[in-house]
């Protein structure tokens, strides 16, 4: 189980390592261009939804429990789909991979 640490002081969010590896890739090319992004994440146990207001100004780290994953290109695409829309990005089931 990963960790999304997000601002100061950080607010921790765990997630599965594989769901938070596309979710990094996704966040960090927003970054890199210089957009924000709204990020909604519910929590399994209680049901809560929060959304986070990511921008370059931003503070956000990465914990892994594991090494990094296959990425699943379908995903991560779908996932980069739904970051570009005016609802945001939100965790979406993995659908199977696009066959070779």
């Amino acid at each position: 189980m990963g960790t999304l640490h997000y601002g100061s002081p950080a607010v921790d969010f765990p997630i599965d390592d594989r769901t938070l590896a596309h979710l990094e890739l996704v966040i960090v090319a927003k970054l890199r261009r210089h957009e924000s992004l709204s990020f909604a994440i519910t929590d399994e146990k209680t049901g809560l939804r929060q959304a986070l207001w990511i921008s370059p100004a931003s503070t956000v780290r990465f914990a892994y429990d594991a090494p990094m994953p296959e990425i699943n290109r379908v995903w991560l695409q779908e996932l980069v789909d739904i970051a570009n829309s005016p609802g945001g990005l939100r965790i979406l089931p993995e659908p199977e991979p696009a066959a070779r």
